[in-house]
């Protein structure tokens, strides 16, 4: 019993990580907006480049990223903890075996929490800096492979959604070509398939040609 109030418990810590509204919160300290009424209505970082600047875009980056690496590392800690006391074992004889499917379930929640933040009325940004960061806590290699594809996307295109979507086809190839657990296989799948659905307002833009381009201003949510 307790094993599973635990787990409930680190998942729900997870998504309220996620659901720290980054953008929200700068746009409300800075200028005193509602970051949503303005630009694409998104509350990630290029919205908020768009709306307040590189400073605060960076900010709120960074903070996305680390929401992502930190959801992960709560989720191990849970999990030592957890391993530690007989009375709250998983219910299986090698309490090892359990630990990449917790993570995978963190990670599902931390990118749920950015995109559906309960503050918010679950309207939040598009998950990919916090997608980001939990890459690179769970594998490196295949977090900075995504980053470099996101990063020379941009710089060809000057595009972020397209460097975002191109960064989340990238970590699953790299999730299942280099030698990873199944859980953590998963996690990459399904992560990067919810960032690409979460795009898809961007990818209607791309395929008209009207997706706007950095230094443009957006033309705002297609209805």
């Amino acid at each position: 019993m307790v094993f599973w109030i635990a787990g409930v418990a680190g998942l729900g810590i997870a998504y309220l990580l996620g659901s720290i509204p980054t953008g929200y919160l700068a746009g409300r300290l800075l200028r005193g907006i509602d970051i949503r009424e303005h630009g694409s209505r998104s509350t990630g970082a290029t919205n908020v480049l768009r709306t307040l600047g590189k400073g605060p875009a960076l900010a709120v980056l960074l903070v996305d990223v680390l929401k992502g690496a930190a959801a992960i590392v709560v989720a191990r800690w849970v999990w030592a903890w957890l391993s530690t006391w007989p009375s709250a074992a998983p219910p299986a004889s090698d309490p090892q075996a359990w630990a990449p499917w917790a993570v995978c379930l963190a990670g599902l929640a931390v990118l749920v929490g950015h995109a559906r933040p309960v503050w918010l009325n679950f309207r939040g940004g598009k998950s990919a800096a916090t997608g980001l960061g939990v890459l690179l806590a769970i594998s490196w290699p295949v977090g900075l492979g995504a980053a470099a594809v996101f990063g020379a996307a941009l710089a060809v295109f000057r595009i972020v959604s397209l460097g975002s979507m191109l960064a989340a086809l990238t970590a699953i190839a790299l999730a299942c070509a280099l030698e990873q657990p199944l859980p953590y296989r998963l996690l990459v799948i399904a992560g990067g398939l919810y960032v690409m659905a979460r795009h898809h307002a961007n990818i209607r833009r791309l395929l008209a040609g009207t997706e706007p381009r950095l230094g443009r201003s957006s033309p705002g949510p297609v209805p």
